[in-house]
């Protein structure tokens, strides 16, 4: 399983805080290469996209389940899974668990707005996992498996705060404790190894922590999905 082989290379404790970006390991200026096409999709990895589709990114523990739940919603063109929000440039994944890279693993979103909305991709980041567990998810420790929204402009951003405030509330409702998801424009994505695009549809048994807290997104009455 995925943090078994992490444990027995990188240590039971893994690093719960970012390095200083002078402490970053160095990284590379050549970028990682992946498959031209989605393995379930079909459609191109890379852009340039189609004009009329946007763009999401999501951190939410090990990117390989996270990136099957949104490969399998309608109206998404195509993801990939990747490193960003940290210092070094075109890391490897053996780099980012040592915890010095400062990056988080994520999935980027490349989705056909006039079918799913950006804001039902939020309900869907929020309910399917816990973003309140800091530096991990479920078993998956370290700073690479940290909750984040990463956005493109000011509306994305405008609609993650929201909705998050909106689901704050309902954690508290149920008694769980504070949002620790970070909210950041979105930084470079850096692509990670092809064996790790699609990894559930190369891999059908491998392993997958995504879990929720139970608790479902409420918006207040007469509010609209943009």
């Amino acid at each position: 399983m995925h943090w078994i082989l992490e444990v027995a290379v990188f240590g039971l404790f893994k690093k719960t805080d970012l390095p200083a970006e002078k402490d970053a390991l160095p990284g590379r200026d050549v970028a990682l290469r992946v498959a031209e096409k989605h393995a379930v999709l079909g459609n191109p990895m890379s852009g340039p996209f189609p004009k009329e589709l946007q763009i999401a990114m999501f951190g939410m523990g090990c990117f390989w389940g996270v990136e099957r739940l949104f490969w399998q919603q309608p109206g998404v063109y195509t993801t990939a899974v990747g490193y960003a929000g940290g210092f070094t440039p075109n890391p490897f994944y053996s780099e980012l668990c040592t915890g010095m890279t400062g990056h988080n693993e994520v999935v980027r979103v490349v989705f056909d707005h006039q079918v799913i909305s950006y804001s039902q991709l939020l309900d869907i980041f929020w309910e399917s996992h816990d973003p309140t567990q800091g530096m991990q998810q479920g078993p998956d420790r370290g700073t690479q498996y940290r909750s984040g929204i990463y956005t493109y402009g000011e509306e994305q951003q405008a609609q993650a705060e929201l909705s998050k405030k909106q689901f704050q509330s309902a954690l508290d409702a149920k008694g769980f404790g504070q949002i620790t998801t970070e909210i950041i424009a979105a930084p470079t994505f850096y692509y990670a190894e092809d064996e790790h695009q699609q990894y559930l549809h190369k891999n059908p048994q491998g392993y997958c922590s995504l879990s929720g807290t139970g608790v479902a997104c409420s918006k207040p009455s007469g509010q609209l999905a943009s």
